[in-house]
């Protein structure tokens, strides 16, 4: 089985090189992620616009979870996303759905924000929120996780219009 792209381009990964792309393996998930503490420290109005609409949806997900537990279809509905195939970040043989969020994330995110990060925007020890907390919280919320959620806010406004 063909492991990266040369191999299942059938092409010479000196080619590849020289144009400066990455060869991708084709069996497995691509390491990149979309960080969004680079959205935060971004000098684009626009990009730090995007940062406070994730925080925006973090403080009404923060709300929604102090109400207590939530049935497991609004669990759903509110934190799972697939990824976003666009970036081709989620890239194998198999296509570029990649896994997306799954429950574990959505789980690990509600319990965090109706427990530890119960103050999520109301921190008074940094400059502002950043939804990489969880990730330090739990386990089995990575980076892949953050950037799939991160992604998706940015892509589809339509989800932190909904928190207003």
């Amino acid at each position: 089985m063909e492991l990266h792209l040369s191999q299942y381009l059938q092409i010479d990964p000196a080619v590849l090189a020289e144009y400066g792309a990455f060869d991708v393996s084709v069996a497995s998930d691509l390491p990149l992620f979309v960080d969004p503490f680079l959205l935060f420290h971004s000098d684009k109005p626009e990009y730090q616009d995007l940062h406070q609409g994730i925080l925006k949806y973090l403080r009404f997900l923060r709300d929604k979870a102090s109400e207590g537990p939530l049935s497991p279809g609004l669990i759903s509905s509110l934190y799972r996303f697939k990824e976003v195939k666009q970036n081709w970040f989620g890239f194998t043989v198999l296509g570029n759905g990649g896994h997306g969020l799954g429950q574990d994330f959505a789980q690990a995110l509600h319990s965090s924000l109706g427990t530890v990060l119960n103050d999520f925007g109301a921190e008074s020890i940094t400059k502002s929120s950043h939804l990489e907390k969880v990730g330090l919280l739990r386990p089995r919320v990575g980076r892949d996780s953050i950037s799939d959620f991160t992604t998706n806010l940015t892509l589809q406004p339509g989800i932190v219009i909904m928190a207003r």
